[in-house]
């Protein structure tokens, strides 16, 4: 078993109707109340925002987590910010100013405090440890800076591959739910078996 083993989770999309809901001023439910108020955690706002995708990266993040002593288990990709843990509070000022940062790589605002991030957290890791990106490979927006920074440490759950969003949200709340660990691939196709 690999001594340590965190996760990144990508980040919701900002520009949706549900990120709308959230922003709009004339919002009266309970989590955009708050966010006007003084702020809710970043993985509650991005669960809201995402739905089934983010609750199921949620669950299953926190059920198989094995990080460094000191470092995070779970770490939340935030445009602007780099790597949060899901309780970082933002308010409705910040998440409009997340939501104006582009996932592009072109984008410093959102590159560069992600490998910042990304940086300190291999330190933490260790040459053993592993991380786990929850998020899409298809795209080089989250692949590209994080393997620059983790090289083979970089993995994703195998059963990833040729599901929908729905679809591997529904897998990690199962997982979660039966105490099952996926098994992890590296970006070259390399299987690592899950924890035991």
């Amino acid at each position: 078993m690999t001594d340590h083993r965190v996760f990144l989770l990508s980040p919701a999309h900002c520009g949706g109707k549900r990120a709308g809901l959230l922003m709009r001023p004339q919002a009266t439910f309970d989590l955009a109340r708050r966010l006007r108020e003084g702020g809710a955690g970043i993985g509650e706002v991005f669960s809201f925002m995402s739905g089934l995708y983010f609750r199921g990266k949620m669950a299953y993040s926190a059920a198989f987590a094995h990080p460094p002593a000191g470092g995070p288990g779970v770490s939340v990709i935030v445009p602007g910010i780099g790597l949060a843990p899901p309780d970082h509070r933002v308010d409705l000022a910040g998440l409009r100013l997340i939501a104006q940062i582009p996932v592009d790589l072109a984008e410093d605002r959102y590159r560069l405090p992600l490998v910042h991030d990304a940086q300190q957290l291999a330190e933490k890791l260790g040459a053993q440890g592993q991380v786990v990106l929850l998020g899409s490979l298809a795209t080089p927006k989250y692949l590209e800076p994080l393997r620059e920074v983790f090289g083979d440490r970089l993995r994703y759950p195998a059963d990833f591959v040729g599901r929908g969003d729905m679809s591997r949200g529904s897998l990690m709340l199962r997982c979660a739910k039966e105490n099952r660990e996926l098994t992890y691939v590296g970006v070259s196709g390399k299987e690592n078996g899950a924890a035991a």
